[in-house]
């Protein structure tokens, strides 16, 4: 019993220790160090010469964010602004292969719905805060939201590549197909 009693702290000690959502001391102090810009400088730090970026959380995830939703508008587009997206342009170039005029059956090409990876619904609490006002409040680690920002990231450049190639190939298929039916007016 008395072995379990002394296991018992060092078991809430050490898992304590290693919550990755405790916010933990990071020294970023140099010895004779020089700015590159705002954010980058280069210095000595234990010896050793270094570049150290130093960014405030809050920036670095706003730029993330701001990242992702550009590329999520950049391959789906955006109605508030009247942007199509690759895969708006890549779904009327797929109409367009359907035209008669150019060659195609006039029937519509099934084309993949759209899958924006933001859109997801956030859990929130309602309530009264402490002010007594009523709210709505979400709350999500910064840990998890980077990460999880990070993983759209990777996921929606992967897209952005596929229907890059996607739409380059109906482009061409595009531009080949009015070819020939130029040259079969020209032929008859």
């Amino acid at each position: 019993m008395k072995n379990i009693l002394l296991i018992i702290p060092v078991f809430i000690l050490s898992a304590c220790a290693s919550n990755p959502h405790k916010a933990e001391k990071i020294d970023t102090k140099m010895e004779t160090s020089s700015k590159i810009n705002g954010e980058e400088k280069v210095g000595i730090k234990d010896g050793n010469m270094i570049v150290q970026k130093k960014t405030l959380l809050a920036e670095e995830l706003r730029d993330l964010q701001y990242d992702v939703y550009g590329l999520e508008d950049n391959v789906y587009g955006n109605t508030k602004y009247g942007s199509q997206g690759l895969y708006g342009q890549f779904k009327n170039c797929r109409l367009e292969l359907s035209d008669k005029n150019n060659g195609g059956d006039g029937k519509l090409m099934w084309t993949e719905p759209i899958d924006r990876v933001t859109d997801k619904e956030e859990e929130k609490t309602l309530g009264l805060d402490e002010e007594k006002n009523l709210v709505a409040v979400s709350e999500e680690f910064i840990k998890d939201r980077i990460k999880r920002f990070k993983q759209y990231k990777r996921l929606l450049m992967k897209r952005q590549n596929e229907y890059n190639e996607k739409l380059d190939i109906c482009k061409a298929e595009l531009k080949s197909r009015k070819y020939d039916v130029s040259k079969k007016a020209k032929d008859e």
